[in-house]
C-alpha cells in the first residue's frame, strides 16, 4: 500500500476513497529491523487492514511513514500542545474566557502568564488578542488555554496585537506559512519587512511599517488561499512593481 500511497501523493484525494493494507506494509525504521505501519495524519482513518479517506484534499508525505490530506478546512478543532491566536471575552472570577474559533470558549487563568502571581496579576483586558497553548483539549472537557511553555516562560505567547490587523484564513494556507524556509513568508517579508504571528487556528496577525503595507499584506495573504506558486509570484510581482 506505500507504493500506491506514494503514486497518489499531490493528487486529490474524496471522502470514501480506501488503500487496503497487509501484513507486509510496513517500513523499518530501527537498526533491528523492527517494523512500524503507516502512521495516519488529519483526513485519513484507519480501519483494521483498510485506510480510509475522511477528507477531500490533496495528499502529502513525509519520510518515512506519515500521510495526510491537506485541504482548505476553516473549522478548527482544539489539540493539545497547538498555539492559537484567541481573543479575550469575558473575565469570570479568576479565569478569562477566550474566543479561539471552536464550538466553545477556552478558559485562561490569570496565573498561567509570566511571572503571574496572586498578587502581581497581568493585564488583560476584554477584547485583546492572545498567544497561548492548549495544555487540555479533550471532547469531554472545556477547552484550557496557557500563555507558558513547560518551564514557566513565555516563550513569545502572551497578550499582543497592538497596531496591527488579525485575518482569517485556511488550516492549509497556516501550515504553509509555518513549515520551516516557508516560500510564501519569505515572499511576503521581501515584499515588506512585516510582524507576522500564525495561529494554527487559521487567525493570523500581520503589522507593517504602515497601514496601507499591513492592509495590502492582509489582502495578500488571503488571495494566496486558492492559488498556486506560480500564480502567488506573478501576483507579488504585480505588487511589488506598483508598491510606493
Amino acid at each position: 500500500m506505500f507504493s500506491v500511497l506514494k503514486e497518489r501523493v499531490g493528487q486529490i484525494l474524496l471522502p470514501g476513497d480506501e488503500f487496503c493494507c497487509g501484513p507486509q506494509d510496513t517500513l523499518p525504521l530501527t537498526d533491528s529491523g523492527r517494523p512500524e505501519r503507516l502512521v495516519a495524519g488529519p483526513g485519513l482513518r484507519l480501519s483494521g487492514d483498510r485506510l480510509l479517506v475522511s477528507r477531500s484534499g490533496v495528499l502529502r508525505h513525509k519520510e518515512p511513514n506519515k500521510f495526510w490530506i491537506e485541504s482548505q478546512q476553516r473549522r478548527y478543532v482544539p489539540a493539545k500542545g497547538e498555539t492559537v491566536i484567541g481573543v479575550v471575552t469575558a473575565k469570570a472570577g479568576d479565569v478569562f474566557k477566550v474566543d479561539f474559533g471552536g464550538s466553545e470558549p477556552a478558559s485562561l487563568s490569570y496565573l498561567a502568564f509570566d511571572g503571574a502571581t496572586k498578587r502581581n496579576r497581568p493585564n488583560v483586558q476584554v477584547g485583546d488578542l492572545v498567544f497561548a497553548q492548549f495544555i487540555v483539549a479533550n471532547k469531554d472537557m472545556e477547552p484550557e488555554l496557557v500563555c507558558i511553555d513547560g518551564s514557566g516562560r513565555a516563550n513569545g505567547m502572551g497578550v499582543f496585537g497592538a497596531g496591527g490587523l488579525l485575518i482569517k484564513v485556511s488550516l492549509g494556507l497556516v501550515r504553509r506559512l509555518l513549515v520551516p524556509n516557508s516560500e510564501l513568508r519569505a515572499d511576503l517579508q521581501q515584499l515588506f519587512p512585516c510582524e507576522l504571528v500564525v495561529g494554527m487556528n487559521g487567525r493570523v496577525w500581520v503589522r507593517a511599517a504602515t497601514v496601507q503595507q499591513t492592509l495590502i499584506l492582509a489582502n495578500l495573504l488571503q488571495s494566496c488561499d486558492t492559488m498556486t506558486a506560480p500564480q502567488r509570484q506573478q501576483l507579488f510581482k504585480r505588487v511589488q512593481q506598483g508598491a510606493p
